[in-house]
Parts: C-alpha cells; structure tokens; sequence
C-alpha cells in the first residue's frame, strides 16, 4: 500500500508532467481576464448585472474554436513550424497574439467606448483559445492513458495557478496601480508559457489512422483528412450523440455558479482584497486539492466511476452558496464556502479531463480534443450568458439553488451511458467502457 502511494506521487515529478504543469499555467492565464476578472472592472464602471452576464459572449471562441482546429493541426506557421515543430510553432504563434491583445485590452474604457472592449476581449479569446487547441493535442500527444488522471491533475493544477495570478494578482494590481498597469503584467506572464515551449520537445509522430493509411496526398485529400475524417472516426462511437449531451450539460451547473461569484460577493459586501484572499488564493488551493483527490480517484477507480462520483459532489456543492447567501458578509463563511465549491470542482475538472482525452484518436487529437472541449464550453459561454438574468429575476438564495439543479440532467445521461456501457470510446486504444 506504502509502495503504491509513494508511486502515485512519484509519478507526477515526470518532466512531461511538469511541462503540462506549465503549460496549465499558460491555458488558465487569459480566462479570468475576460471573465471574473473582467466582471470586477465593469462591476466598478457601474455597468449592471445583466449586461455583465451577456458580456461573457465574448468567449464564444471558446466554443466555436473546433471551426479552426483543423488548421491549427494540419497548417505550419512560417519560419516557427520550421525551427520548433508543428506543435511547438503554433503554441509561440498564439502565445505572442495573447501579449498583443492583453495589453490593447489594458488600455480599453468599458464606458465610454464598450465596443472596444468588446472587440479586444474576443482577440484574447481567440489567440486562448487557439492556444488551448495546440496546448490539449500536445498535452494528449505526450501521455498515454495510464498517465491521463495524473495528466488531468496537473492541468488543474496548472490551470487554477494561471487563474490564481490572473483573479487575485490581477485584483492587487489594480486596486493598487491601476487596471492597465494589471493587464499590462498579465501581458508579461504569457513568458511562462513560452519558456515552457522552448524547453520541451516536440512530440514523437504517430501512425497516421488506417483510413488514411491509402490515401494520395492531393488537395481533396488532405482537406478530406483534416476535416472531415476527425469528425467522422467520432461518429463512429457508441451512442456518441449522448455523449456530446453529456459534455454539454456536466459543467453547466457550475459555470452559473462562476460566472456570477463576484458580482455576488461584492453584493454581499465583501471587498476586493477579501475577494483575492479567500475566493482567489485561498480557492486555488482548495481547487489544487481537489483535482489531485480526482486524479487520484481516476487513477485508482477508472475514469468513469470517478466522473461520477465528482460530479455528484460538484452538483451538491453548489448549495453551500446558499447558504453564503442567507448568512452574509462573514469571511469564515467564505472560505468554507469556497473550499467546498473549489475542493469539488478540482475533482470534477480533473476525472472530466481525463474523460476528454481518453475520447480523442491520437491520429486527430487537435481537432477532435477541441471539438469536445468547445461543447463543454458551450455551457459556459452560451447557456451561462442566461446566468445575471437569472440572477436578477431571483434572491441569491434560489439562485444558488438552481444552478445545483441544473447539474442534475448532466448526471442522469452519465449514469444511462455507463449501463448502455457506451460512455468511452477511444478508437486508438482499448478503455474501459
């Protein structure tokens, strides 16, 4: 038992595994710049809650970027394909196209000219959500699926780092020197990503699929290759339908809960700085916790019964809130309240994260690992943009109480897929069903 554990641990000191640490890093930075981040500075501009709530459109590249991903996974990028790689070109493409937009977005005024903002949010949630394409295919490309819940964790890990200095860095900086001076530093910090690119390698090609394997190397062909082979080989699963339902219904719950944190304790009369030390550094390492204990439990129960069991614990989370809600401004409130929702949700990003990649071919891994993703997004971006309507419409009581709700369709399809025993598929390998 003592072996076991100490090579569970030993497994994440693996420099592929510290690379996708970084690289987590890289992919949570940009987020809460044109989300929370994003909501604290309109909040402070006097700018209301529904209008709030709809400016998260701007992450639609977020879902939409499957349109893309097959060129991010067939197309070079002059001179850096060259000198570092098909994927590692790309990842310093994107990441030079998040410094040029967080630093135009820096010097943005929501009031006086809202479409300029609206404008440079959507080019850093672009050149993101570019960047997450090539980051999640290298990311899958370097694992194998006895690493993937180890994988699944560090992401976590990674991911809620570059949150924690995107919220409560970003909170500091502009409390003390202003909103430009924090998205200009935030513009600074994309150097984590690309120090981590120049220190890896580029990953080993792989056998191209078999329905490839005969095919001339025409223009019809590699277009057929690019975009349309990707999403047929996926359509190809078990009841592969319902499991695009699925992806799109397990975040929802909890993408109502974020999108309207802020706005919410600031409502509740909690400062900035309260906000950066309870919800943002102190989450953080709620949120690490959590998505380690999920990679754990993939690891050791499969991934299917623990994207179960996290993703009970994440729907019921959402109460605590609730209860935040009737009790009020009290900070020891908030962190049990934030070390419930952030422990929870760590466990359910990291089993469903394990879940993504275990759906993708390697021959495909760009294109059909952002397909996925952007349906989940989705939730996020389209279905959430419902969120300060919602939240106008009812006391933060009931609020809180129907994004708990609206986790439970997600959990009724997860349980029918694991009986119809079609809930995963990986045409490259042989997974658990």
């Amino acid at each position: 038992m003592g072996g076991s554990f100490l090579s569970s641990i030993a497994i994440y000191c693996q420099p592929r595994l510290i690379a996708i640490f970084f690289l987590g890093v890289s992919s949570g930075l940009p987020l809460l710049l044109t989300a929370s981040t994003l909501s604290v500075w309109l909040t402070e501009e006097g700018v209301n809650r529904a209008a709030i709530g709809a400016f998260g459109l701007v992450a639609l590249p977020y879902t939409l970027k499957w349109l893309w991903s097959p060129l991010v996974d067939r197309l070079p990028i002059p001179v850096l394909t060259r000198l570092l790689g098909r994927r590692r070109g790309w990842m310093v493409f994107t990441q030079i196209g998040l410094v040029i937009s967080l630093l135009a977005l820096g010097t943005a005024k929501p009031v006086e000219h809202p479409i300029m903002v609206v404008l440079l949010a959507l080019m850093v949630t672009f050149c993101s959500a570019s960047q997450d394409i090539v980051i999640d295919a290298f990311r899958v490309e370097i694992l194998d699926e006895k690493t993937y819940g180890a994988g699944a964790a560090m992401v976590v890990f990674g991911y809620r780092i570059g949150m924690l200095i995107a919220g409560a860095g970003a909170l500091y900086l502009a409390t003390f020197f202003g909103w430009f001076v924090a998205y200009a530093c935030m513009a600074a910090l994309v150097g984590i990503g690309l120090v981590t690119v120049l220190l890896c390698r580029e990953p080993v090609a792989r056998p191209p699929h078999p329905a490839l394997s005969h095919k001339g190397r025409g223009f019809k062909e590699q277009l057929r290759e690019a975009v349309v082979e990707p999403f047929r080989d996926f359509m190809s699963r078990p009841n592969w339908v319902w499991v695009l339902v699925f992806i799109l219904l397990f975040k929802l719950g909890d993408a109502f809960v974020t999108r309207m944190s802020n706005p919410f304790y600031l409502a509740m009369g909690f400062s900035k700085i309260e906000i950066a030390n309870i919800s943002k550094v102190f989450g953080v390492i709620a949120t690490i916790l959590g998505g380690f204990t999920g990679g754990v439990l993939v690891n050791r129960f499969g991934i299917m019964r623990a994207l179960l069991v996290c993703g009970l614990i994440q729907m019921f989370s959402n109460l605590v809130f609730a209860v935040q809600a009737m009790v009020g401004h009290d900070t020891s409130m908030l962190m049990v309240t934030i070390a419930v929702e952030n422990i929870a949700g760590g466990m359910a990003t990291a089993a469903f994260v394990a879940y993504l990649s275990s759906l993708c071919h390697i021959s495909y891994t760009a294109t059909q690992y952002a397909l996925l993703s952007s349906v989940a997004k989705s939730g996020d971006t389209i279905l959430a943009s419902a969120s300060g309507l919602m939240a106008q419409s009812m006391s933060w009581e009931m609020y809180f109480v129907g994004t708990s709700l609206l986790a439970a369709p997600a959990m009724i399809v997860l349980l029918w897929l694991i009986r119809k025993g079609g809930a995963i598929r990986n045409a490259s390998t042989s997974s658990e069903s």
